[in-house]
């Protein structure tokens, strides 16, 4: 299975949000829009991290509130941006998550963000895919 089967059943929607907002607005954002983590796009948009669940826990357990009002670019991975490629397949992106410790990678085809994939994404195309092969 490759990246864009998963990304074919998913919804096309993906969130973002801009480096210079805070911690809280990204919390908020993540609540309203039930995701687990947000796409950080700078001032040019184009993406430059994740911003995730785990992010929020940490900025509060090392700051506590005060860190909500913390800019989202201050927690991002100064490390290149871990992503993938619709044309991936799915052994291949499980392995970057594993080998970076992370648990979502955007999609980037041609310079655009066509989407995101997480953990989640891959077990469930896993578990669909066995379910199909005993059957």
């Amino acid at each position: 299975m490759h990246v864009a089967d998963i990304l074919r059943n998913k919804s096309p929607r993906t969130v973002a949000i801009a480096w210079n907002e805070t911690v809280g607005v990204a919390a908020g954002l993540m609540r309203a829009s039930n995701v687990g983590a947000l796409v950080v796009r700078n001032a040019a948009e184009a993406v430059i991290g994740m911003f995730s669940e785990r992010d929020v826990v940490a900025v509060i357990a090392e700051r506590g509130a005060s860190g909500l009002s913390s800019k989202v670019s201050q927690f991002i991975s100064a490390r290149p941006l871990v992503s993938c490629r619709s044309q991936d397949r799915l052994a291949y992106v499980e392995r970057l998550m594993i080998c970076h410790q992370i648990r979502h990678v955007p999609v980037i085809d041609n310079g655009r963000l066509v989407g995101v994939v997480s953990k989640r994404d891959i077990a469930f195309a896993s578990d669909e895919a066995g379910a199909v092969r005993a059957a």
